[in-house]
């Protein structure tokens, strides 16, 4: 079996005094769609900084194609990140360039490729998109699955080993939704890449995913295959995978007893 392409071992980060990430540990192997799920505030969007090396652990390391990442000198940082792609939460397109030089941008930044294999390139991925026609169009006259598209276009123009995608499905209507679940499993499969998803859309995840790690209070809750997730008697797990309003997470915030507070005429005065 061929070695993973990240390997996360005793992660652990904290900001100032507040720990985020505490003792995580991963892998996750080329050639699959891995998501990351839990709570807001549980350290998610954190875990994909320190695997593109934006910080550095206070403890631990992530391992990139064999190379901790926060020992990389800044010139071997960048050369790694170059095959790196990033899916933002809302696309960030650059709203002042068309779809054509938003895809084209990293092409043109890193490659001295002539325009003529360039423009096959961007319209190449264009293409994998669905997008190809819209390559004039500005970013303002996108809709939001069509903006989203294009940042996928954009992200791998440059034929990443690794995505990384930060909520790829908020604020999508349900046909942008699946066709955009759709494309990160095909582009997946077509490219040989590895794609961390970060979302809190549990079923448009699990059909396409091959692995799930669950956070909850900066470790690993669970983990296992979709299957194994929806089967999973965990409650923080079947909570969060069934969408229940009361569990480990509480409905209500706690108080003292409803009786008490009713009884205190002058409590909230």
């Amino acid at each position: 079996m061929s070695a993973p392409l990240i390997e996360i071992k005793d992660l652990a980060f904290s900001y100032n005094t507040r720990p985020i990430l505490r003792s995580v540990n991963m892998t996750m192997p080329r050639g699959k769609v891995i998501a990351i799920m839990g709570g807001s505030g549980s350290g998610k969007t954190t875990l994909l900084r320190l695997i593109g090396g934006e910080i550095k652990p206070t403890a631990g390391y992530v391992k990139v194609a064999d190379q901790v990442v926060h020992k990389l000198s800044r010139n071997d940082l960048f050369k790694l990140r170059r095959k790196m792609g990033m899916l933002f939460q809302f696309g960030a397109l650059f709203t002042d360039l068309s779809v054509f030089d938003n895809v084209a941008f990293q092409i043109r930044e890193h490659t001295n490729l002539p325009e003529s294999m360039i423009r096959d390139l961007v319209l190449m991925k264009l293409h994998a998109v669905g997008l190809r026609g819209a390559y004039h169009l500005m970013p303002a006259q996108l809709s939001g699955g069509m903006a989203r598209r294009v940042a996928l276009a954009r992200s791998i123009a440059l034929d990443p080993m690794l995505i990384m995608y930060d909520e790829p499905f908020t604020g999508l209507d349900p046909i942008s939704l699946s066709v955009i679940g759709s494309l990160i499993r095909r582009l997946t499969d077509a490219l040989g890449m590895t794609s961390i998803v970060v979302t809190h859309d549990v079923q448009e995840s699990l059909k396409i995913v091959d692995y799930v790690y669950f956070l909850a209070d900066g470790v690993i809750a669970a983990h296992g295959t979709p299957q194994e997730v929806k089967d999973s008697v965990t409650p923080f797990v079947h909570q969060f995978v069934h969408g229940e309003e009361d569990g480990p997470v509480p409905f209500h915030y706690p108080a003292e007893a409803y009786q008490e507070d009713l009884r205190l005429e002058n409590h909230f005065a």
